[in-house]
């Protein structure tokens, strides 16, 4: 970003005191690491009567909307919260990154930086895609920095009114890795009565990295050595989410079914309707992408994903007088994962082949 700032985010306190900056609202998790989160609150101390004036970045896992707060309970669970106090000025800031020295000629003298490391192993913004009669915030995992006016960073007696806050909320997107792997291959085959030989079923995708947007080319081979008649080929993604903070949740959905396409092509816009799909993190109403497959690095604690997301080829056969035929090849996405999974055909027959396909949330 150049230091003449395109764009500025910012929100300023009900009582005009204090005023949050930031250049941008998505901050990449680049696998290894994570953006820095970089801004600047402007203070002005003619009403802070004694007062200091923090900063912080949260990370947490919303589970009910604010209107079911109807008897003081939270549907809200802080995952990670890291605090900074602004004003007065305590100990030595490091160094200004140019976001803040460009947002600090906009605030003058009065403007502060903040810097917070985000942790590698917090999970993404990620949130359920509520229906469309839904009210309120959604179920799912978002990034909150929040400015404040109180004598103290975090007490629990001290009451601190809206109008001494300011707060925008921002997205931690997974980009995916630079390398790609080489795609999964799943294959079946069945036998059927007053027949000696199989119909042998194959499915295989090229690669295990995929774009938000991109076409998947799905190979489908088959071997009909039988006198039966194969009529229907039909390829369906589904997405699997799995929530783990406040129960043990796991259920998948449909988000593409086509029938003699051999290219699919994965997108939010063709499942507006679909209450409970995971998608990657809103931005007031800002258009998004299907959630980015979630991708757990040796050593993380599943638990503190909040939701964790996954997705599936399948592809059948319907077979004349035989029943249906079928491979499943599941996939991951990437930064772009709901009742219980469709009940297969009783006679379906189905293989699970692991691998990871990533749908980057932007090129």
């Amino acid at each position: 970003l150049s230091p003449s700032l395109c764009r500025v985010y910012k929100k300023t306190s009900g009582n005009e005191s204090i005023a949050l900056y930031l250049g941008k609202r998505d901050f990449v998790d680049h696998v290894e690491s994570v953006d820095i989160v970089d801004g600047v609150i402007k203070v002005d101390p003619a009403e802070l009567e004694g007062r200091k004036v923090w900063v912080y970045l949260a990370c947490a896992f919303r589970y009910g909307s604010d209107d079911l707060d109807v008897i003081g309970l939270s549907f809200r669970k802080d995952i990670w919260v890291k605090r900074i106090q602004i004003y007065p000025v305590v100990g030595t800031n490091p160094a200004n990154t140019p976001m803040q020295e460009a947002l600090l000629k906009k605030c003058g003298d009065q403007g502060h930086p903040f810097t917070f490391t985000i942790d590698t192993n917090l999970p993404c913004s990620v949130g359920l895609q509520p229906a469309p009669e839904d009210a309120g915030k959604s179920c799912g995992v978002d990034y909150e920095v929040k400015a404040y006016i109180a004598k103290e960073a975090d007490d629990p007696d001290e009451k601190i009114s809206k109008k001494d806050t300011c707060r925008l909320i921002i997205r931690k997107i997974q980009f995916a890795p630079g390398k790609v792997g080489a795609g999964p291959k799943a294959d079946i085959s069945k036998n059927f009565m007053m027949s000696d030989k199989p119909v042998h079923l194959e499915a295989s995708i090229e690669k295990e990295l995929y774009f938000h947007g991109d076409p998947i080319p799905v190979h489908v081979k088959i071997n009909n050595e039988t006198t039966k008649v194969v009529k229907k080929i039909k390829i369906t993604v589904e997405q699997t989410t799995e929530v783990l903070l406040y129960q043990s949740d796991k259920y998948s959905k449909t988000v593409l079914t086509e029938e003699f396409t051999f290219t699919v092509i994965p997108l939010l816009s063709n499942n507006k309707e679909k209450r409970g799909l995971a998608v990657d993190g809103r931005l007031k109403d800002e258009d998004t992408n299907l959630a980015s497959t979630t991708i757990i690095r040796p050593g993380m604690d599943k638990g503190m994903q909040g939701i964790m997301v996954s997705y599936k080829i399948k592809v059948n056969l319907l077979v004349s007088s035989g029943g249906l035929l079928g491979v499943l090849v599941p996939f991951h996405e990437l930064k772009e994962k709901i009742p219980e999974m469709n009940h297969m055909h009783k006679k379906c027959i189905s293989i699970k082949c692991c691998a990871q396909i990533c749908l980057h949330p932007c090129r």
